[in-house]
């Protein structure tokens, strides 16, 4: 479902109870903003919290470059935690690492769960706008390939996407998700989630 170029009313999506929901997006496209205000009684694994909690017990002189690849394993065991333990789980990710929801599938897929996928589409200028309004800065490298990566993701999805066609099929791109739903910056701001039983994907509602 494309919801993007609808800033003028409030998008309500529903997910099963279970549900695991990846929300992509380049960094500073507000992934952050919008799973704190999803996060109700849901819980959520953002690799900043995975940064802070793994430089916290670090000497402040080795720099994060350093022990990166132990943050990142860090991740993958909280992520593999929170899939385990049932309930709703909202994923934050870049969007350019297919293999991690591909991952993220098999492993709520042996508990009978969905995965679905969130896109925010904001563009490079509002993304860097977004660091910019943060204070922190990825890397020149690292968001080069963040923005190859969800370039692939949203070619993928251009398609069936086009005309905000709700019924249209998930491309076999990301056929590891149930559904997927685009966002923009407007949408962004007025979309809201609701996890209950009986919803079997996403729907647009209550404009």
């Amino acid at each position: 479902m494309d919801l993007r170029g609808r800033s003028d009313g409030r998008a309500l999506l529903h997910y099963p109870p279970d549900a695991v929901v990846v929300v992509s997006g380049l960094p500073g496209s507000g992934k952050s903003t919008l799973l704190r205000r999803w996060s109700a009684a849901v819980a959520v694994v953002d690799p900043r919290d995975v940064h802070e909690a793994c430089a916290a017990v670090m000497p402040e002189r080795i720099p994060y470059g350093v022990y990166r690849p132990w943050a990142r394993l860090v991740h993958f065991r909280w992520l593999r935690a929170a899939v385990r333990g049932g309930g709703p789980l909202l994923v934050h990710d870049c969007g350019s690492r297919p293999w991690l929801r591909r991952w993220l599938a098999r492993s709520a897929g042996r508990q009978g769960r969905e995965l679905h996928l969130v896109v925010l589409d904001v563009g490079h200028a509002e993304a860097l706008a977004g660091q910019r309004a943060r204070g922190r800065w990825a890397p020149r490298r690292v968001f080069d390939r963040h923005c190859a990566g969800l370039g692939r993701l949203l070619e993928a999805l251009a398609q069936p996407a086009a005309g905000g066609r709700a019924s249209a099929p998930v491309p076999a791109a990301v056929a590891e998700a149930t559904s997927v739903v685009l966002l923009d910056r407007g949408s962004r701001e007025h979309a809201a989630a609701r996890f209950g039983a009986g919803v079997v994907r996403p729907v647009a509602g209550h404009r």
